[in-house]
């Protein structure tokens, strides 16, 4: 909780729920970690957070950019990127959004499978092309294995199709999960990246990028190692494995770079309890799964709460207002609450600036998508 946020809520006093966001928070992410790892060229992933004032003030510091679909290129080119700052980072993507890509001079792109270096090899001819690895994700608190990436054979095998059909077979790429917590994954997935750079090698091809993805944290319940950490665990690995001849870097961080930077006001709608006999109290906010936290998924990403008041507390579920039985947020993990909260309190849940508006339902249950505030 920033100053500006603080003040923000105070003076304003937005109807909930909310989230309130301080740009200043975002600059400092992406100067450390320009500042740590400086040989690396970011590429923001805008799903994390696609806010114009996001993006225009990435633009501003330098960055390059992530996207997945043509809304999110077409965002990034409006805020006055060139088309030379973005990769279409999506390994799904409709061959005539590949050529309205191409065509708006991206030539930057991602596949993992031999229909969509098709696509690519038709629709965006001498493009620099990226095959991306599968990996397990080990240590990530939300896991990307499986749906995307193939695995090292494949990927040799596709990146020598990719010359054959006149692509441009630029690097590799791999995604060691989203808020990752073991350091020693970036080393496991360089390591088998460097040995595809020797077998393409043996076959003609100079491969020249590896995009190390994202997996960098924001602080939710549990702490989590600095990004210099991070940054050192990165660089470590690269010169293990590639010595001085390091190829080009490109990062991906979504949640690193915003997730800190946000903060969602909620506000306690019902407390009930299921029976006489039971402790645990039922706490349902204004806000649930389909407003913005979907992470909660699994009750796998666990976000900080601030609740009014410093007496005894006892456990709770808390449960979002929608009308589906899946809205529950944290009923394994349980969330200790002030047992003298009351209906009205506000709930402030912390380091929601990534995955948040991005993943709010379009009035579902009639409930509008999450407002925000850029401050």
């Amino acid at each position: 909780m920033t100053a500006k946020i603080e003040r923000f809520l105070a003076d304003q006093q937005p109807e909930t729920p909310c989230l309130v966001v301080d740009l200043d928070v975002i600059a400092g992410n992406y100067d450390a970690l320009r500042r740590f790892l400086p040989v690396a060229k970011v590429f923001y992933a805008v799903k994390a957070n696609p806010a114009k004032e996001v993006i225009s003030l990435l633009v501003k510091l330098g960055s390059c950019f992530d996207t997945a679909s043509r809304p999110e290129i077409e965002q990034v080119l409006a805020a006055g990127a060139s088309p030379d700052r973005i990769s279409f980072g999506n390994t799904i993507k409709k061959q005539r959004d590949i050529a309205w890509a191409y065509e708006q001079g991206v030539r930057l792109f991602a596949f993992d499978s031999e229909a969509e270096l098709e696509k690519l090899a038709q629709s965006a001819p001498g493009a620099k092309v990226f095959c991306r690895l599968l990996r397990a994700c080990e240590g990530a608190e939300w896991p990307l294995s499986r749906k995307f990436g193939c695995e090292a054979d494949m990927a040799r095998d596709l990146l020598i199709r990719a010359r054959d059909l006149g692509l441009d077979p630029y690097g590799i790429s791999f995604h060691v999960g989203s808020q990752q917590t073991r350091l020693d994954q970036w080393d496991i997935a360089v390591g088998k990246t460097a040995m595809l750079f020797t077998a393409l090698n043996e076959a003609g091809i100079e491969l020249k990028m590896i995009n190390l993805g994202g997996g960098l944290p924001a602080r939710y319940r549990d702490e989590v190692a600095p990004v210099d950490d991070y940054a050192n665990a990165i660089m470590n690995a690269m010169t293990r494995h590639f010595g001085n001849d390091l190829p080009t870097m490109i990062v991906e961080p979504g949640r690193s770079l915003v997730g800190d930077s946000g903060v969602i006001e909620a506000e306690v709608v019902l407390i009930s309890k299921k029976s006489y006999d039971e402790d645990v109290r039922w706490v349902y906010l204004d806000i649930g799964k389909f407003g913005g936290l979907a992470e909660t998924m699994d009750e796998s990403i666990k976000y900080r709460l601030r609740v009014p008041g410093d007496g005894p507390s006892g456990p709770v579920v808390l449960a979002g207002p929608t009308c589906d039985s899946a809205d529950i947020l944290y009923e394994k993990f349980q969330y200790q609450m002030p047992l003298d909260l009351k209906v009205g309190d506000k709930v402030r849940i912390m380091a929601t600036g990534a995955y948040t508006t991005s993943y709010s339902a379009v009035n579902f249950n009639g409930f509008a998508p999450l407002k925000a505030y850029y401050v």
